[in-house]
């Protein structure tokens, strides 16, 4: 699927002369965009739109000033500015990342690709990203809205995921981008995914490079990119523990792997274990009344969560070690600086309304 130097110049030319009109030039991390701040917000927008990102980006770097401060700071604190922005990995990763550029790097965020592509979450189309915005290096991208403007421009058979077809948008994007200009090449790509050349009902009328458009030619827009073969997802079951004293709501500390990693959460229970059981051994606590709350479903991308919450009085048993461990604490209805993940942030919520 080759592309003559003529019709990438065409198609750039087209691009550019568009975005200068109506691209998003006053994003936050637009002004400046310093390669730290490039980076956060690229780390941030995977798997999210901008209108729900700007606020997070703005509170973090409030915080988070600079990659040092980041490094330094504790990951809960990290943690609890991404709260209710999901797929906390990636914060994780940002973490360990700014320690590693603290710590290997001088403190001196890269200025080569395959040093970016070596930082924890930051992959080839991220590295590229960072470093044509920020710095006006000439590197391809491919995220879903690059993806999806290709694949439907040259009429891409296939899922993005599978590896041939990857591989061929690639080449596409690698023969699209320019020399001159990169950054504003790429943000463009980017701003007519995300707002002309959209998963459902592109504006093609709209679209500055519609003349050349394959899947417009045919009238399949929607062919293109094709969805990921579906499959059914498997369900677990999970009851939430809302154990409530005269100090508050217990909540307790994940782990540092796994699901919801390094959150704070509801103490859980396997729907076949009996509480006053799982109680009285874990946590030193006695059960008195105990009510089931409607039940709900939180979806993973790789299975569905059905969790079960149970509200109950406890006391703290006589002569129990009780709740003295660092990852554990009491929570009253006052302001929660903790990472919660976003069902627990529900049942909280639930919870305090009727406290």
């Amino acid at each position: 699927m080759a592309v003559t130097g003529a019709e990438a110049e065409m198609f750039r030319r087209q691009l550019l002369d568009w975005f200068d009109k109506h691209g998003r030039h006053d994003l936050p991390w637009q002004n400046p965009a310093t390669p730290y701040r490039v980076w956060v917000s690229e780390v941030m927008l995977q798997q999210t739109q901008v209108g729900v990102v700007i606020p997070y980006f703005q509170r973090f770097i409030e915080r988070f000033r600079d990659v040092t401060e980041l490094a330094d700071a504790p990951l809960d604190d990290v943690l609890t500015l991404w709260s209710g922005l999901g797929y906390y990995a990636r914060a994780r990763n940002l973490h360990r990342a700014a320690q590693r550029i603290r710590d290997h790097h001088g403190g001196r965020l890269p200025e080569r690709l395959a040093d970016w592509e070596a930082l924890p979450g930051v992959g080839r189309s991220t590295a590229g990203a960072i470093l044509s915005l920020s710095l006006g290096q000439a590197h391809a991208i491919l995220d879903g809205n690059v993806k999806r403007v290709l694949a439907r421009y040259h009429a891409v058979p296939g899922w993005p995921g599978r590896s041939a077809v990857l591989k061929a948008l690639w080449a596409l994007s690698e023969a699209h981008t320019p020399q001159q200009r990169c950054g504003d090449f790429n943000q463009a790509m980017m701003d007519l995914g995300a707002t002309l050349c959209t998963r459902a009902r592109p504006a093609c009328l709209l679209c500055p490079v519609r003349d050349g458009c394959r899947a417009l030619a045919s009238g399949e827009q929607q062919r293109y990119p094709e969805p990921k073969p579906r499959a059914a997802l498997p369900v677990r079951r999970l009851r939430m523990l809302l154990l409530e004293s005269a100090d508050g709501l217990l909540l307790e500390k994940r782990p540092p792997t796994g699901i919801w990693a390094g959150l704070w959460s509801l103490p859980e229970c396997p729907p076949e274990e009996p509480l006053e059981a799982l109680c009285r051994e874990r946590y030193g606590l006695d059960v008195g009344q105990s009510d089931p709350w409607p039940a709900f479903r939180h979806s993973f991308t790789h299975y569905h969560l059905d969790i079960e919450p149970v509200h109950a009085v406890v006391e703290p048993i006589a002569g129990a070690a009780g709740v003295a461990d660092r990852d554990l604490v009491w929570y009253n209805t006052g302001t929660l600086s903790r990472g919660l993940a976003a069902p627990v942030s529900r049942l909280l919520d639930s919870w305090k309304k009727g406290a």
